[in-house]
């Protein structure tokens, strides 16, 4: 289910206007290419945050504009630095960033990080005035992490 919202989201922000930097710790960049483009996305609106291809395949090169990598979705440091970065080199454009899946990430970090993180990026984008999504999903291991993710939030919207 998480994988369709996903593109029904894409989809909608592109239709705004949005230019989406999607930061993935779910699907590796190349999937999820295919997957918007099949749902008819255009790929120059859409660049990517990717840390899963590295962390199971190994070595992979950012392609400036299209998709940068991160080594392991438990690298929040390097997700932090790479979010300013992307977010920086589209100023003036109407950019929103989506995250898929901030569940996933419980395989990685406890959900004190995970919290953390989340509340970092929300500050930022609020004072970027950037637009964000985090998709999650709601009855994941960890209920206590979605409690604190909808105070960082101005709204939660569920699908399930």
């Amino acid at each position: 289910m998480i994988r369709q919202r996903n593109i029904e989201v894409i989809k909608e922000i592109s239709t705004l206007g949005y230019y989406t930097v999607v930061g993935t710790t779910n699907f590796p960049h190349s999937v999820l290419v295919k997957m918007y483009a099949q749902s008819g996305v255009s790929p120059e609106n859409v660049s990517f945050i990717d840390a899963v291809t590295r962390n199971s395949m190994g070595n992979a090169e950012d392609i400036p504009g299209v998709v940068r990598y991160i080594n392991s979705p438990s690298n929040l440091n390097d997700m932090g630095i790479a979010v300013t970065e992307v977010l920086n080199e589209h100023a003036g454009l109407k950019v929103c960033i989506m995250y898929d899946s901030v569940s996933i990430l419980l395989i990685y970090l406890s959900s004190a990080n995970i919290s953390k993180f989340i509340r970092f990026v929300t500050n930022k984008l609020r004072l970027m005035d950037i637009s964000g999504v985090f998709l999650a999903v709601e009855k994941g291991p960890d209920p206590m992490l979605m409690t604190q993710l909808t105070t960082f939030v101005d709204t939660v919207i569920d699908t399930g």
